[in-house]
């Protein structure tokens, strides 16, 4: 794997970004586009956006957003489907959490959809919400992790 982290700076780092994402979650798993697209899809002090590129080619997505005193939210973690289970989430999450020592945050929180769990467990994440919970219709757990 020869991946470059790429940190979001311009509109069209953006929308490359968008579209992973809206290949993965709006095409695959059927996320209404109007959940999936929100007020934290720019670039601006309270959100971190990254990309993940192979040689060149946008392979994976993620965005980290404050969500509270010390504590990172990691969210629209998205792989293309053709490069899943090859290290390319991991990589990218880790960035991710890099970032967020980098600025002084202590903890990272993320919802992870149910049949991810295992892949964030073994990143060093805990469950921390009492039974699972719905977003955009698909199961999902609170996880946290000490930075």
């Amino acid at each position: 794997m020869a991946a470059e982290i790429v940190r979001v700076t311009t509109d069209e780092q953006l929308q490359t970004g968008l579209d992973i994402r809206k290949k993965v979650f709006v095409e695959e798993q059927k996320v209404p586009v109007e959940e999936e697209v929100d007020e934290y899809d720019v670039i601006g002090d309270s959100v971190h956006h990254m990309l993940l590129l192979d040689e060149g080619i946008p392979v994976a997505t993620g965005r980290m957003i404050y969500y509270k005193a010390d504590t990172a939210k990691m969210q629209r973690i998205a792989v293309h489907e053709a490069y899943r289970g090859k290290g390319y989430g991991r990589v990218l999450l880790l960035a991710l959490e890099g970032l967020a020592r980098e600025i002084g945050l202590k903890s990272s929180i993320l919802d992870a959809q149910c049949h991810a769990e295992d892949f964030y467990i073994k990143l060093g994440y805990k469950v921390i919400s009492l039974e699972p919970f719905y977003d955009a219709g698909i199961l999902h757990v609170r996880m946290e992790k000490a930075l």
